[in-house]
């Protein structure tokens, strides 16, 4: 079913809520500005609305129509079951958070006119990845020539966020000293605990498989622009990638847009986790960049902690602890540290209101927990398909759920 077969009412009614979200965008665009101006992108699976199970192929026309809905904020992911959303840079978190909104509802609704839904996680609880169908377009099309199976299995959504600084040439330098941060934000987001019908035992199963990509994890310790050109200017002409934008490391200098991008974070189902995690993103950024003595002595053994600690966040989520030269700190208490080192960036941003949601999702938990609750209290023993069901439905009513 497509626009031509909705009712004139519920035409109307669609229209109008466009309307409103448009309208709230553009209030939001005249409230807090300055510089490090925030995008997110968002991934999602497109399910079958009534059954939840990832749908294979995926018609042109939905993303047509998504498209200039949106204004080109909803675009094709490299499977056909997978849709991304992009924001506008924003200079204020209610600019942000209008544009999730208005991004999320345009896709769920058009999505419905076709018999679909969409779903936040990092994994599908179900679906497998064979027999998926690739998006045909000549970038995707070489990635999975050159990628093979590794390919085919990225059955995967992630949440990306941009942050633009005052000096792009910087960026090289925050990267390599954001590193020790880089765990915190991936445990806060987990929401991938199940791979093909079967439980991890992981809060965040994504990265575990998305590292079977060349290219991923976290970054070398680069200190400046040029140091990283080398190396990719090296790979280039060994005619192992064709630029920058096949290193897909948990952070990275965009090649698109000037700004450094986090990459390590599964797709929210909650939107106000995602606002959460990106708000914290920005103030780490900003105070980064503003204290160039910060973390600046991170070496071989830093990294290598927090490589430790990047496999912790992935396996125990917001309930583990990291390791540090101080010793073990727990989640909540890195997190009390990440948030009390940056309260004035947080203060002078204007999102102090989404940071501190990030100490709700330390103690209620992150979708990942919601998840495994629900399976488990339909079937205590592990050994019924069946206990997904609740689990999808539970993924999709939360996806669609932005106010």
């Amino acid at each position: 079913m497509g626009y031509s077969d909705m009712t004139t009412s519920h035409f109307d009614a669609f229209s109008r809520s466009m309307r409103e979200l448009r309208d709230e965008i553009e209030a939001g665009e005249h409230l807090e500005t300055g510089s490090f101006s925030i995008g997110i992108e968002e991934e999602y699976f497109l399910v079958d609305a009534e059954t939840h199970e990832v749908a294979v192929e995926t018609p042109d026309a939905l993303f047509l129509e998504a498209f200039a809905g949106t204004e080109g904020r909803i675009e094709r992911e490299m499977l056909q079951a997978q849709a991304e959303t992009v924001t506008r840079p924003c200079t204020s978190l209610s600019q942000a958070r209008a544009e999730l909104r208005f991004a999320r509802s345009v896709l769920s609704s058009v999505a419905s006119s076709h018999g679909l839904a969409i779903l936040g996680a990092g994994t599908h609880p179900t679906a497998t990845w064979r027999g998926a169908a690739h998006t045909p377009k000549e970038r995707y099309d070489k990635v999975m020539d050159d990628l093979q199976m590794i390919g085919e299995r990225n059955m995967l959504c992630g949440m990306h966020v941009h942050v633009s600084l005052p000096d792009p040439t910087r960026r090289v330098d925050i990267m390599r000293r954001i590193i020790p941060y880089l765990p915190l934000f991936i445990a806060l987001s987990t929401s991938s605990p199940f791979w093909q019908s079967r439980p991890t035992g992981l809060r965040g199963y994504r990265l575990a498989a998305y590292d079977e990509l060349p290219r991923t994890g976290l970054p070398e310790l680069f200190r400046t622009d040029e140091e990283l050109q080398a190396y990719c200017s090296a790979l280039s002409q060994a005619g192992a990638i064709p630029d920058c934008s096949h290193i897909w490391w948990a952070i990275r200098p965009s090649l698109k847009y000037p700004t450094l991008e986090l990459r390590a974070a599964d797709s929210c189902t909650h939107m106000e986790d995602a606002l959460a995690i990106a708000a914290l993103y920005r103030t780490i950024v900003r105070h980064l960049y503003n204290h160039p003595d910060c973390n600046d002595d991170i070496d071989a053994i830093g990294r290598a902690i927090a490589v430790e600690n990047k496999w912790r966040a992935q396996r125990y989520g917001v309930h583990g602890s990291f390791a540090t030269p101080e010793g073990a700190l727990t989640v909540a208490e890195f997190l009390d540290k990440a948030i009390a080192l940056t309260e004035e960036d947080a203060k002078l941003l204007g999102c102090g209101s989404e940071i501190e949601h990030c100490r709700q999702i330390v103690q209620q938990g992150t979708s990942a927990d919601a998840q495994i609750a629900l399976y488990e209290d339909h079937d205590p023993g592990g050994t019924d398909g069946k206990a997904f069901a609740p689990v999808l439905a539970w993924l999709a009513e939360s996806t669609a759920k932005v106010n």
